[in-house]
């Protein structure tokens, strides 16, 4: 007597990794299918410390600032976003990512709230968002004070 399958499940797993002087999201395809016309957002405005992306020497961060950088997976990306400093969100759309594939960048984010440090812990980066939005239906996802968000969407279509 055989196992029956059942509906595959589909996930999206982002991580930010603190780094000095560039800091870094990587977004990995936890799924067994690929991930097809997705907008992947990563919105920092609900995060517990008020994080904004630092891209200028001038405007919104603290002392060090670094553009956005893509350093893995550019061929799964549609067109690289575009980052305005202070911004809290940014928006990838991703054309095609294989199960196990990833997306990975490097930025500076910073603190609004508090003593504006340079380096962002895993608890402040808690509460920001991950949307994953698809053939107009939308999961979200949050981050941990481990600094990392899944987001979960029904099955693999």
């Amino acid at each position: 007597m055989g196992l029956a399958a059942g509906p595959v499940s589909a996930a999206i797993g982002v991580r930010f990794i603190e780094g000095a002087p560039k800091d870094r999201f990587e977004i990995t395809n936890q799924s067994a299918c690929a991930v097809m016309a997705t907008e992947i957002v990563i919105d920092l405005s609900a995060s517990a410390a008020g994080l904004v992306f630092d891209v200028t020497g001038t405007g919104a961060g603290v002392e060090v600032f670094q553009p956005f950088e893509l350093v893995a997976g550019a061929e799964a990306l549609a067109a690289q976003p575009k980052v305005v400093d202070g911004d809290q969100q940014i928006v990838l759309s991703i054309r095609r990512l294989a199960p196990e594939k990833r997306v990975a960048f490097t930025i500076d984010v910073d603190d609004t709230i508090g003593p504006r440090g340079i380096t962002v812990s895993g608890s402040e980066i808690e509460g920001a968002v991950v949307r994953v939005n698809s053939s107009g239906t939308t999961h979200a996802g949050r981050f941990s004070s481990l600094a990392q968000a899944v987001v979960k969407a029904p099955t693999c279509p």
